[in-house]
């Protein structure tokens, strides 16, 4: 697992979670059980400091004695020095104490009672052991004042027990930390695994073994992987249509060329005259198709907005122009305000093939009709020419394919329209006409209104 991976980050980032998670939880039980044991160890002070009161009695000539044998049930306060200890004590000082005492006596100072009747805990370093200490005030009848009544505990007992379990903590703690980084490496290498799957396959793409991912996979990964089967049916696309323009140059150049070596092996005809306008003719559809060639390796094409009512005026006057012997009426229909989401120059070469060639075939009226239905700009150019049976409608895409030979053309114009149409993501399609003609239908990307 290299330092810069997925799954090294996760990994890492995942362990220093549950670190910072499980020190914090020791730390906390850690506090927990200390508080435990000290609340019962000084429960414990408070039951012994509780039976020395009760035997503690006050005789005729005002003496303070224990009246029966004080049963603590702990031979610790017999054991010279041991830290349990108990001393009851006086306005005049020390009156009674524990044998474990031996020659010493405990602090008679109470002070830190802030309330006589009630019961205080302190700790305190005596005979260098750290000892724990309550204290109380009791008034005991027959007695002046209150006698002042102390127990004390030797911590060491419970500071033992503190360290046995903070050892033991600290190991289980450190190897169920171990153990959830250990399942969280695991989850990420199991996790991750899809995204290996489309390593390896892309990897059989690059090599030529598979053409595009294939299997199941987790529904985040799956929208990934469709993306990329998306990208290379593009890309595939794209190589297609780049072999189409070029095979579509070839051809174009064809005639031309061997024009051109006709020509030259001519003694009686102007060869300059015809290399120049054979040459010009070829300059054109070269520019054409590398401009297809742009059009198809683009991904910024559809960025671009041109409006269809100026294309199609510019082409009518044009057109007219053309065909203005034959007094072919050209009838526009449809919303002035529809708008091309791509390029002027295509939608302008496109338009121009289809309503040159229902001028060309037509008596004397062309429809052009035009409209947005969703998202698609549906352009519709009818004319009441001869038609053209079903039959025929797939011969007309093919390149170079002419129906009239005494028509003027290349036979490239509907297949160059379509190649771009396609190339939007549009298309074209053939029918009869109500005119009694050809009817053709372009569907292209429509922009939105108000959109430049």
């Amino acid at each position: 697992m290299r330092a810069n991976s997925l799954a090294f980050r996760l990994v890492v980032g995942a362990g220093m979670w549950i670190s910072v998670a499980i020190i914090a939880g020791g730390v906390t039980l850690s506090a927990i059980f200390r508080d435990h044991v000290e609340h019962t160890f000084d429960a414990q002070l408070l039951v012994y400091l509780d039976a020395l009161v009760s035997v503690v009695e006050v005789d005729d000539r005002g003496r303070v004695r224990v009246m029966r044998p004080l049963a603590l049930g702990d031979p610790r306060y017999e054991q010279p020095y041991s830290g349990w200890h108990w001393q009851i004590s006086g306005a005049g000082g020390p009156m009674l104490r524990s044998r474990s005492l031996w020659d010493q006596v405990l602090p008679p100072d109470l002070s830190f009672i802030s309330d006589p009747a009630a019961i205080s805990y302190r700790t305190q370093v005596i005979q260098s052991r750290q000892l724990r200490i309550v204290g109380r005030d009791v008034n005991i009848p027959g007695t002046a004042s209150s006698l002042k009544f102390q127990m004390t505990g030797d911590r060491a007992a419970i500071e033992a027990d503190i360290q046995s379990f903070n050892t033991t903590l600290a190991w289980s703690l450190g190897l169920f930390g171990c153990g959830l980084i250990l399942a969280v490496f695991i989850q990420v290498r199991y996790g991750l695994l899809p995204l290996r799957r489309i390593s390896m396959a892309l990897s059989a793409i690059r090599s030529g073994r598979k053409s595009k991912l294939t299997g199941q996979f987790p529904s985040e990964i799956e929208p990934l992987a469709s993306e990329i089967n998306t990208l290379l049916k593009h890309n595939e696309e794209v190589l297609g249509r780049a072999r189409t323009h070029v095979g579509n140059l070839a051809h174009a150049l064809k005639t031309p060329i061997s024009v051109l070596a006709n020509e030259s092996g001519s003694k009686t005809s102007s060869l300059a005259d015809t290399v120049e306008k054979q040459t010009t003719i070829m300059r054109r559809h070269v520019d054409h198709y590398l401009s297809q060639a742009r059009i198809a390796a683009s991904s910024s094409v559809l960025g671009a907005c041109t409006g269809v009512m100026p294309v199609i005026e510019d082409l009518r006057r044009t057109l007219k122009r053309i065909h203005a012997e034959r007094s072919i009426e050209l009838e526009v229909r449809g919303d002035p305000d529809t708008s091309f989401r791509g390029e002027r120059h295509d939608l302008e070469e496109m338009l121009g093939n289809l309503i040159d060639n229902a001028c060309k075939w037509a008596h004397a009226q062309v429809w052009i009709t035009m409209g947005v239905e969703g998202a698609d700009l549906k352009v519709t150019i009818e004319d009441d020419g001869p038609g053209l049976v079903p039959e025929k409608h797939d011969e007309v895409f093919s390149r170079g394919h002419r129906l009239d030979e005494t028509t003027p053309g290349s036979g490239l114009g509907l297949a160059i329209v379509r190649d771009t149409a396609g190339l939007y993501g549009g298309d074209i399609t053939l029918s009869e006409s109500d005119l009694g003609g050809l009817k053709v239908l372009l569907t292209l990307p429509a922009a939105e209104k108000g959109e430049e």
